[in-house]
Formats: structure tokens, C-alpha cells, sequence
């Protein structure tokens, strides 16, 4: 009896297990995946770019401002779709920024299915366009949570450049988030997806600025930190008091974006 029992419990966690490996997708991304229509995008003072078709990858606001001093790619964080981080729109372009917030395939209706493989090299795609577009001008990035991750491993690739990166409420690796998470289970050793930061920036060297939620209760405060004490290049902390992971955006000031972009654009 003892026998059958033990069995079942093994069985039971191997099946536990299982459900994790194989539905670790929908544990990890969270999409909107419908497709805005122009109207709702352009009442936020937005356009599709870089085409209003199937092709599109995110939308630039401010489009016909040609005296930027730069453009600014946002990758956003896990749920909802791009189009829902206006916030980014105004604070950015007020101090003379193009801002584009770029979409993921499988999110705001681009096709396909997200896994690190798919978002990482469309975000590198993203960046080398942005490059190609405007060639004459500073690129930066900015990625919030997931995006933190998307950005990170996107610049392993040394022939990708950028002038300078932010990171908001990001991890250090997704897959000690993970085991975190679900500490009854080997997590970190199931994930498929593992966006491991610390390594990913290892041979990063422009400007890296770090801002981390103080009571963030998603990611956590110490995974942020802990990135942040792993960094090599030029690098400066941004601690966002009494903040929590889904509400820093509405607790910063203009004067935390100007002190930013200032650190990453060479200009403080």
C-alpha cells in the first residue's frame, strides 16, 4: 500500500512537471492580440510603422517631427500590446525624442507565437531598421520587464548597435525568477525560454541606466539589483521609491525621464 502510494505521488509530480513544460508559454506571455484600428492609435497621436499593413512593427509617435535629436525604441513589458505604453509618448518626446514603440510578434496583431527565439530576433530586426531609417541619428532602447529581457538578449548580438539602453523593472535570469515562482518544482531547469540578462550584457559597453521598483512584487527588487551589480559597462541605479512593478509609470516625474536620457545620451 505504501508502494502504491509513493507511486502515485511520483507519478502525480511528474505529471505536475509535464503541464509546466508544456504550458510554460501561457505561463510566461501574456498578449493582447488584437489589432488596434487607426482611429484608436491615432486619437493617442500614433501611426503604424513602419507600414500600416500586416508588415507593421510597433507605432512612432510624433511622426512628421523632423528636428528630433534622436529616436527612442520602447520594448514593452509582458501583458496587454504596445499601443497601451502612450505613457512613454509624451515625457520622451518633450525632450526631443522620436519614440517608437515596438511591437512583438503574437502581440497588438502581428502574427506569430512568442518564445525568447522569435521576440529576440524581431526586436533585433526592429533595431537594425530603426538604424537603417534614421542612420544619421543616436539610437537608444528602453525595455520594461519582459522587454528588459528582449533588449538584453538582443544586444548579445555585438554587430547590433545602440547608444545607450534603460532597463525597468527587469530580471537578472528568467529562470531564477522562475524557480522563485514555483519553488515545488525544478522551474529553472524545465524553462525553455531563459533570457539570462547577466550574461546576455556581459560584452554590452555603452551607457546602461537601471531603474527598479522598490516594492516590486512580480519580479522583485532584488532581481533588479542584482543585474544591476553584474554590469561592466557605465552604468547608473535608479531606485523608484514606492513603486510596485505595474505602477512606477504613474509615480515618476518628467524630471526622472530628463535625468535618464541624460545619463544614457552622454549629455549630464
Amino acid at each position: 500500500m505504501l508502494i502504491r502510494i509513493v507511486i502515485y505521488i511520483i507519478a502525480g509530480y511528474l505529471i505536475l512537471c509535464m503541464l509546466f513544460y508544456f504550458g510554460q508559454n501561457r505561463l510566461l506571455y501574456f498578449p493582447d492580440t488584437n489589432r488596434p484600428d487607426a482611429s484608436e492609435i491615432h486619437a493617442l497621436g500614433l501611426e503604424f510603422w513602419p507600414n500600416s499593413d500586416a508588415s507593421f512593427r510597433g507605432y512612432l509617435f510624433n511622426l512628421e517631427d523632423e528636428s528630433h535629436r534622436g529616436t527612442i525604441i520602447i520594448f514593452h513589458g509582458n501583458a496587454g500590446a504596445a499601443w497601451n505604453r502612450d505613457y512613454y509618448c509624451k515625457p520622451l518626446s518633450t525632450l526631443g525624442y522620436q519614440v517608437l514603440l515596438a511591437e512583438y510578434p503574437g502581440y497588438g496583431g502581428r502574427p506569430g507565437k512568442p518564445s525568447e527565439n522569435v521576440l529576440v530576433n524581431d526586436a533585433r530586426e526592429t533595431i537594425r531598421l530603426v538604424r537603417e531609417h534614421y542612420y544619421s541619428d543616436p539610437v537608444f532602447v528602453i525595455g520594461e520587464s519582459l522587454g528588459a529581457g528582449v533588449v538584453a538578449s538582443a544586444l548579445a548580438d555585438s554587430s547590433l548597435t545602440v547608444d545607450g539602453i534603460c532597463l525597468i523593472t527587469p530580471w537578472a535570469r528568467l529562470t531564477e525568477l522562475a524557480r522563485s515562482i514555483y519553488p515545488f518544482i525544478p522551474a529553472h531547469l524545465l524553462a525553455q525560454d531563459k533570457y539570462d540578462s547577466i550574461k546576455n550584457l556581459t560584452g554590452y559597453s555603452e551607457r546602461i541606466a537601471v531603474a527598479v521598483a522598490e516594492n516590486d512584487e512580480v519580479v522583485t527588487t532584488e532581481q533588479g539589483l542584482k543585474l544591476f551589480d553584474s554590469l561592466k559597462a557605465d552604468k547608473k541605479l535608479w531606485l523608484m521609491d514606492g513603486t510596485s512593478h505595474n505602477t512606477w509609470m504613474y509615480r515618476v516625474d518628467p524630471l526622472f525621464w530628463e535625468k535618464v536620457i541624460e545619463f544614457i545620451a552622454h549629455s549630464d
